[in-house]
């Protein structure tokens, strides 16, 4: 072989090293550059995911400030009611008390000279009474003359009656009551009805 081969393979090797060797670079990038993508990807899936968990979280936040403001409304309602209607009960109880002491008024006779200081006497104990019901929003309901209710009133009997258009009201037995708008006792009550 002459000089002249000799040189020209040699600029042959190196042309094939050098070539290699940027193959080697090229496939190296490559492989960097895949790699790179997939990290990225990777975050960006990380990133997604973070963004949805906090999505929900915040979700879940909402849900639950929602929840104790329908707790809240729910339990001032009921201290409200609660306060409203604590003398449901007790009110109901003094009721009769009324009653008896209308009936004992109605009972005395207006013209005995002798009972006429006990009339004045229960009829005054009758209204310092039924001031205090007032005063603590106990009302009431005497329906005489008016069309029967029946959420307000109870009939006790139903009478035909030609003067009187039907379901009118007659005549009331016991008077009924209401506490706050709330009924505790129904009027009991004789309704008319077409002859």
């Amino acid at each position: 072989m002459s000089k002249e081969t000799e040189v020209d393979q040699s600029n042959n090797n190196d042309a094939v090293d050098s070539g290699a060797n940027e193959a080697e670079q090229t496939g190296s990038v490559s492989n960097e550059e895949i790699e790179q993508e997939l990290l990225e990807e990777e975050q960006i899936s990380e990133t997604e995911q973070l963004q949805q968990q906090v999505t929900e979280a915040n979700d879940q936040v909402l849900r639950v400030q929602a929840e104790m403001q329908n707790v809240r409304r729910r339990v001032e309602r009921d201290v409200e009611n609660a306060h409203k209607y604590a003398l449901d009960k007790f009110s109901a109880d003094l009721l009769p008390v009324v009653d008896n002491l209308e009936r004992a008024l109605s009972s005395i006779s207006a013209d005995d000279e002798g009972q006429k200081a006990v009339a004045e006497g229960i009829e005054l104990t009758l209204k310092s009474f039924v001031d205090v019901l007032a005063r603590f929003k106990i009302e009431p309901v005497d329906p005489a003359g008016q069309p029967f209710d029946a959420n307000l009133h109870q009939a006790v009997s139903m009478v035909p009656n030609p003067d009187l258009e039907p379901n009118t009201v007659m005549d009331v037995f016991q008077k009924g009551y209401t506490l706050n708008g709330r009924l505790i006792r129904p009027a009991m009550v004789i309704v008319s009805k077409a002859s």
